[in-house]
């Protein structure tokens, strides 16, 4: 069974895992976890936006050095029902400073509680540092 949490809750556990940083819900709503989807939650209520059939969609940066340099996005996707929420699977993808696709990692069967830190999110879409050959020295023998 997954696990239902309110949004303090869900907020709370997924920033202490590292998802501290900016979010979108359903591509807008910028700002932190908790606000975004309550601002998002907000204007459902108001009618100036509708609750999604499906899953609620966020995303953000988990890594950002820059627009010239690759970076790391989020995207996960949660089950709202009844006011409680549960993270569904998860999608990792690093990108070069084009947008192009360098690396993917999708998790899913996923709850709050199983899903990876956010640096262990980062790891699996980081290249492995390569390591240089051992070079010998160039020798000219006479």
């Amino acid at each position: 069974m997954e696990a239902l949490s309110d949004l303090n809750t869900f907020a709370k556990i997924l920033t202490d895992k590292g998802y501290n940083g900016y979010f979108h819900t359903q591509g807008a709503y910028a700002g932190k976890l908790k606000e975004s989807i309550g601002e998002y939650l907000e204007n459902c209520q108001k009618g100036t936006d509708s609750l999604p059939k499906q899953d609620l969609l966020l995303t953000g940066y988990l890594q950002w050095s820059g627009e010239d340099k690759p970076s790391v996005e989020c995207s996960m996707w949660v089950k709202y029902l009844n006011g409680k929420f549960s993270l569904n699977r998860m999608e990792v993808a690093r990108k070069d400073q084009f947008g192009q696709l360098l690396k993917k990692s999708e998790l899913t069967n996923l709850s709050v509680i199983s899903a990876p830190k956010a640096v262990e999110a980062v790891a699996l879409v980081n290249e492995e540092p390569k390591q240089k050959a051992g070079q010998s020295p160039k020798r000219f023998k006479l």
